[in-house]
């Protein structure tokens, strides 16, 4: 993690305004292509959540805007960003994780597989890591939704917030609707523009 020096930064502007909204979060949601990513899950015996959540990651961690937080009103970069998803259980409640990012992706998958066991046997919401190098994500694998709002915390945020919908097969393909919901002070529609052309990239590299 590194400060960063707001009055010579070229974003200054932008997040002395924004940094002052009560809630300055925007959100958009669009399509990716799942059709590669899902097949290799499927001949590898991997789980796709797992694997589309690691092309997540790199994507992730391929934009720096992406990297910035927001502590005691100091921009700040990390040098990794993790996954903090959330895991259901059979009863239907669920508990937050937090999943260590890996380049390798059976790696990451056992770090995630970890994550879901720790959860499975507990009733806790909330996640032995609770930091801020991460993003928070969910996935609802039941729904095709067109459009997502976040739950507002009413405290300054800016930790990335995505969520996954169903993988639905449409003319030959497998499609999947994200959301992204960002801090404006920190990431703007372009870097949302390259985090989602990043992650179509880093889906169609599972073979």
């Amino acid at each position: 993690m590194k400060p960063v020096a707001i009055d010579t930064w070229d974003r200054k502007e932008h997040f002395e305004f924004f940094n002052t909204f009560t809630d300055p979060y925007f959100a958009v949601t669009s399509k990716v292509d799942v059709t590669i990513a899902k097949q290799y899950a499927t001949e590898n015996e991997l789980s796709f959540f797992g694997v589309y959540m690691h092309a997540c990651l790199q994507a992730i961690n391929s934009i720096d805007n992406f990297k910035y937080r927001i502590e005691n009103d100091k921009v700040v970069m990390y040098d990794v960003i993790h996954a903090s998803p959330t895991m259901i259980r059979p009863n239907k409640t669920f508990g937050f994780t937090f999943v260590k990012y890996n380049k390798e992706l059976k790696s990451f998958v056992n770090n995630l597989q970890s994550e879901k066991e720790r959860v499975l046997s507990s009733n806790s919401l909330f996640p032995p890591v609770n930091s801020l190098d991460c993003i928070y994500c969910s996935a609802m694998p039941w729904i095709d939704f067109t459009g997502h709002k976040e739950p507002v915390s009413g405290r300054k945020e800016s930790v990335p917030k995505l969520a996954f919908g169903k993988a639905v097969k449409t003319n030959g393909k497998v499609e999947m609707s994200i959301a992204v919901s960002v801090n404006h002070a920190l990431v703007d529609g372009y870097h949302v523009s390259c985090f989602l052309e990043n992650f179509q990239e880093f889906l169609n590299s599972y073979k």
